[in-house]
């Protein structure tokens, strides 16, 4: 599963890029979220009443339901900031600085569920930032573009920025802590979960007032994009209960490599000395936090 995660992660960029028109993306982006949490919650209910039927008869109260609430409106709120924050930032600013993300995560993640990391993980962790940091940085080069990046972003693009990275440590620790302390199963917590997420995100796609249709713009490679996050949105469900957010970064950290691979074979893009120090970060950051005893 996480193999598969990693190819997932990795293959989104190049998908988007796949889906452009004219080098714009033709789709509402709200449009894409509401039916990836629907795909989810889809999936779930089939899982429940294939494999986990007898589960249909447990005692569920609303004090098991009602905190999935706020962990789907952390995660819907962390979407649509994600689109409206890039107005007040380049696209290569964004991808920089969202690598703090990281570093909000694991501090929460020691702070709300008390997990001490050791000095060489918490230094694993600061090399995930640099990886992701190095790759974001030029790690893949247009043969056609300048080689020097030029990096933008307001005040409020700053503060912005600064909300994002807290919510989304914020939301995957406290849906980790529900999904760990509750006793239900998996199946039946990301039924709670996904209800709530397609509820929070059609509010925000007709709040969003989108122009157009909801389907417009769409081609069988964006069917591919909400599928494949539909998944790996179970996948990290999965690792979030049995596993830790700690391991679902260096998933994401892991998957640069997979979207070098196809940025080169698909766009014919060229490798950097910046993807090599990047590569060099992630496998020490792995040696670190796993390997060292």
């Amino acid at each position: 599963m996480l193999v598969l995660s990693v190819a997932i992660y990795g293959s989104h960029a190049p998908l988007l890029t796949l889906c452009k028109v004219d080098g714009m993306i033709p789709f509402s982006s709200t449009s894409v979220v509401v039916l990836v949490e629907l795909t989810k919650l889809v999936f779930s209910l089939l899982f429940l009443l294939t494999w986990d039927r007898e589960l249909l008869g447990v005692a569920v109260s609303w004090r098991h339901v009602v905190p999935f609430a706020l962990s789907a409106l952390l995660y819907a709120a962390n979407n649509n900031l994600v689109v409206h924050m890039q107005l007040f930032m380049d696209p290569s600013t964004y991808q920089v600085l969202s690598n703090l993300k990281i570093v909000s995560t694991a501090l929460l993640y020691s702070l709300f569920l008390r997990q001490q990391l050791a000095m060489r993980r918490w230094l694993a962790l600061f090399l995930l930032v640099a990886a992701g940091v190095s790759y974001s940085c030029g790690g893949l080069r247009d043969p056609g573009s300048p080689s020097e990046m030029q990096l933008h972003i307001t005040l409020l693009g700053l503060l912005l920025i600064s909300v994002y990275c807290l919510i989304s440590g914020l939301s995957a620790v406290y849906t980790e802590a529900i999904l760990k302390t509750q006793a239900l199963p998996l199946s039946l917590q990301n039924l709670f979960l996904y209800f709530f997420g397609v509820l929070f995100n059609l509010i925000g796609y007709f709040w969003s007032g989108t122009e157009g249709g909801f389907l417009e713009g769409f081609s069988s490679w964006v069917l591919v994009i909400v599928v494949s996050q539909a998944l790996n949105g179970l996948i990290m469900s999965v690792v979030m209960k049995h596993s830790s957010n700690i391991t679902r970064l260096f998933v994401i950290s892991c998957s640069i490599l997979v979207n070098a691979l196809l940025s080169v074979t698909l766009f014919n893009l060229q490798l950097t000395l910046l993807f090599f120090v990047a590569v060099s970060c992630i496998g020490l950051a792995v040696h670190l936090y796993y390997g060292v005893r």
